[in-house]
């Protein structure tokens, strides 16, 4: 008689992000400077006081921080419009094993009791595998169950001038569709 059998985890992902969109991997030491040419470009010829400019820089620098603190691997960028402010995709592992690994209808409903009011949580079905919704206005996260049960994989969109009902909410929904296990 044998047992049942587990799924191994798979070993990396893949996504199809736009080419425009400026990716950072967040596992090296050289984010920073390569975040400092992303604020440079996207701040060169616009009217934007030295001010606004380091806002810009410590916002998106805070992201990455916060990102790398709770095991961010990537961030992608890509500005909105004529604007410094960017639509950003966070992409963390959520590493979690046994009973620190619910399943995604029970994530859901303590996503959904912490989140209170102001946030849409849902379990979606996607070509990766089944997924927690969770958007409010300008968020779209989606934490993709990672098979083997090794976690969530946190795709963490922000979309902060035209919001997840608009065509970038839409483009963010399409690259969260694209996520394959290699």
């Amino acid at each position: 008689m044998t047992g049942p059998t587990s799924t191994p985890p798979p070993e990396d992902y893949r996504l199809l992000v736009p080419r425009d969109w400026f990716r950072i991997d967040l596992t090296l030491d050289r984010w920073r400077p390569q975040l400092k040419t992303f604020v440079d470009r996207q701040t060169a010829g616009r009217p934007l006081s030295a001010e606004a400019r380091h806002e810009v820089w410590a916002t998106l620098r805070n992201t990455a921080e916060s990102g790398v603190a709770r095991g961010a691997l990537e961030l992608f960028l890509r500005a909105e419009a004529q604007t410094a402010t960017p639509a950003t995709l966070l992409v963390s592992l959520l590493p979690t094993r046994g009973a620190l690994n619910p399943p995604p209808k029970e994530f859901a409903a303590a996503l959904a009791a912490r989140r209170g009011d102001g946030a849409d949580v849902t379990v979606v079905a996607l070509p990766a595998g089944d997924a927690v919704r969770v958007t409010t206005a300008t968020t779209l996260d989606l934490y993709v169950h990672v098979p083997g049960a090794a976690g969530y994989l946190l795709l963490a969109f922000t979309v902060p001038l035209s919001g997840v009902k608009s065509p970038m909410g839409e483009l963010c929904e399409a690259i969260g569709g694209s996520l394959r296990w290699v």
